[in-house]
């Protein structure tokens, strides 16, 4: 199809036709009307220049409104249809991080990372489901409510992106971006069976990011299959002015060609990956990519990351320290949602207007993070914390360099659990994103990708590699996406 308005009334039907279905992958789209699914209490006020249905279609092509898709092969994503998570800001659809304390909001100015797929030439299609500013693990955490898995409508896609990993798995659009904090991109991509690749810590700019944990915050990218997932991470990353934590360094480049070999490659299989709680179906998928490998010349090495077992505790400290910092902006006063208009003074407007506002998981790591970082408890909880991320960080270093080009792991310990099965167990929900959050507080990028299927559920593999290290893992990870078989049985 080489009509850009066409690809775009193509890409509205096939959204409308995955909300009809009830997957609730996406939260704002254009065409949307007032009764679609997914209007809940954060989408209640329109912004300025919301009509309704079909009243922005510049919003699916800005940028690319002029012309067909003939003539545009210098542009990286031209033709391309691509998902944004509810937690990157775009100047076209509101974004509510799916927490009713911004309902309606509409933000005034792009992130980095959106206004590149655009000059790209990409068509942005929506704003996808996430779990409330990113904090969750299954995307039930969000005020619209769940998205269902695209493989089985009663279980989970994963969180905190798990609107765009259903997104693509569904086939809506062909790639998305999602947001990291502990492993939401890779979790809900091996949860949905698609690619996600979290970068190194200041590859891909933050401006625009919404902020939750802002020493482990990243966009990060989905696909269909590695080379999409890695293309779209190259034209949204590089130095970006407007964001000090990015490194100063060039865009990644576009993935080659799958190789045939893997000759020469040492791939580092950490034991502490490999223990209890990993589920039979999970390590029958681990085991025979593992055989894909070996049949592809790398040579698997055992090696050991000592303190991986601290990684649940670091980041649950670390993290909800951040964002009781960064969510003590939202008070009702400078911004987003007030309740509480005549309140005796400005503390009962604050706790009227949070206490409606947040959702029970925002609230319990507010109250988290407040406590770790209290005077009382600050060098008993955070700074211990600290030190137990570096000498995580440590492991990672010593380990790659000892000759290690990438390591090799589970993505999660297993298949996608059944929607309400943990909402009432928070450290159960932790302990699915074991196997992800080492990768970002040490900083290291990581991808996930399909290594088979358990009782039709998806499996992920993950591959860990050192700082800067993208490009070789993507190298890796095509060899093994090419001869895995990611869509078939295991057991």
């Amino acid at each position: 199809m080489s009509d850009l308005r066409a690809l775009a009334a193509l890409t509205a039907r096939r959204i409308r036709e995955l909300e009809g279905r009830g997957t609730h992958a996406f939260v704002d789209w254009e065409g949307k009307g007032p009764g679609a699914r997914g209007q809940g209490p954060g989408a209640r006020g329109q912004g300025p220049g919301d009509q309704g249905s079909g009243a922005r279609t510049e919003g699916l092509d800005t940028g690319v409104q002029e012309g067909t898709l003939e003539g545009e092969e210098s542009r990286g994503l031209a033709g391309e249809v691509v998902a944004v998570k509810d937690n990157i800001c775009d100047l076209m659809f509101r974004t509510t991080c799916c927490s009713r304390i911004l309902e309606g909001y509409r933000s005034p100015f792009e992130a980095t990372a959106v206004r590149r797929l655009r000059d790209a030439g990409a068509l942005v299609a929506g704003k996808t489901n996430c779990d409330e500013f990113g904090m969750g693990s299954s995307t039930e955490f969000s005020c619209h409510g769940p998205t269902l898995n695209p493989f089985d409508a009663a279980r989970v896609p994963g969180g905190s992106s798990g609107g765009s990993a259903a997104a693509v798995a569904s086939g809506a659009v062909s790639m998305a971006l999602g947001s990291e904090t502990g492993g939401s991109v890779r979790q809900p991509a091996a949860f949905c069976g698609v690619v996600g690749i979290k970068p190194t810590y200041g590859r891909v700019s933050r401006y625009g990011l919404v902020a939750f944990g802002s020493s482990l915050d990243q966009i990060g990218t989905f696909g269909r299959d590695v080379a999409s997932a890695a293309r779209l991470l190259s034209v949204i990353s590089g130095r970006d002015p407007l964001d000090a934590t990015c490194l100063d360094r060039d865009p990644l480049h576009t993935p080659g060609p799958a190789p045939a070999s893997l000759a020469g490659t040492v791939i580092g299989i950490p034991r502490e990956y490999f223990g209890e709680g990993l589920h039979p179906g999970v390590a029958a998928a681990m085991e025979r990519a593992k055989t894909r490998l070996r049949e592809l010349g790398a040579e698997l090495r055992d090696v050991s990351l000592p303190h991986t077992k601290y990684a649940v505790p670091t980041y649950y400290i670390v993290a909800p320290a951040e964002a009781s910092s960064n969510l003590a902006r939202y008070d009702g006063v400078r911004y987003g949602r007030r309740v509480g208009e005549g309140a005796a003074d400005v503390r009962a407007l604050y706790g009227a207007t949070r206490g409606s506002g947040f959702g029970p998981e925002v609230r319990r790591r507010i109250l988290l993070g407040t406590y770790v970082l209290s005077a009382g408890f600050y060098d008993a909880y955070y700074g211990k914390a600290q030190r137990a991320r570096e000498r995580i960080r440590a492991d990672f270093t010593a380990v790659f360099a000892s000759g290690v080009h990438a390591l090799f792991t589970p993505t999660t310990p297993t298949s996608a659990f059944r929607l309400g099965e943990n909402l009432g167990d928070p450290l159960a929900m932790y302990l699915s994103d074991i196997y992800v959050c080492t990768a970002n507080l040490a900083g290291v990028p990581a991808l996930s990708l399909p290594i088979g299927r358990d009782q039709g559920l998806p499996v992920g593999g993950q591959l860990i590699g050192p700082l800067e290290g993208e490009a070789e893992i993507v190298r890796i990870a095509q060899a093994l996406e090419r001869v895995v078989g990611g869509t078939e049985e295991v057991r």
